[in-house]
């Protein structure tokens, strides 16, 4: 029995072929035994556990990926987070919760990481004379009500703390607008009264 009889698979994009020595013994090259390893630890693992630890990646939005300097930082803080949490989750020595702990933090990392590489930081704005990226715009309703928001990136955006994503509604109406200029949003009319 030869161990030439093994199999040889030449498909390395699969990572998985044997390799011939210069003495003619095919062995598991490293990539092959790399991932035997993993198989066998998840194999420690049950199904269910390894079902939950699956989780979809973040969506992506289609939408260029603007941002203020501010912005920028943020996300960069985050995918630090991300990635120190990934790093203490990767020290629990139980397998199962391991995986469970890992799975939030990776998938986060991988999302910030996008996040990052995609950036499009925007100037500031150069004047307060028209609405742009980046503008404070108020404006008031007719109800009464005078609302005050920051156009930013979308995921730096927080309307509860004045700033809003500049591809929402609001912030696609007002864009190119200027002080004084009256916008109809849905039934009702918005005046513009400052821009910063």
């Amino acid at each position: 029995y030869g161990v030439d009889l093994l199999p040889v698979v030449k498909d390395r994009s699969s990572k998985l072929f044997m390799e011939k020595d210069p003495d003619g013994i095919s062995r598991f090259s490293a990539s092959q035994w790399s991932l035997k390893l993993s198989t066998a630890f998840m194999k420690e693992e049950s199904a269910e556990t390894a079902a939950e630890t699956v989780l979809p990646d973040r969506p992506i939005s289609p939408h260029p990926n603007r941002v203020t300097e501010a912005g920028l930082k943020a996300l960069e803080l985050q995918l630090q987070d991300a990635r120190k949490a990934y790093e203490a989750a990767s020290a629990i020595e139980d397998i199962n919760e391991r995986r469970r702990q890992t799975a939030i933090p990776l998938r986060d990392a991988r999302y910030f990481a996008e996040r990052v590489r995609t950036a499009e930081v925007m100037p500031a704005p150069a004047s307060s004379e028209v609405v742009v990226f980046g503008s404070t715009v108020t404006y008031s309703r007719e109800d009464g009500r005078v609302q005050k928001y920051r156009i930013v990136g979308e995921d730096e955006a927080d309307p509860k703390a004045g700033s809003i994503s500049y591809v929402s509604p609001v912030a696609r109406l007002l864009m190119g607008k200027t002080v004084g200029d009256i916008l109809t949003l849905g039934k009702e009319e918005l005046e513009i009264t400052a821009i910063e």
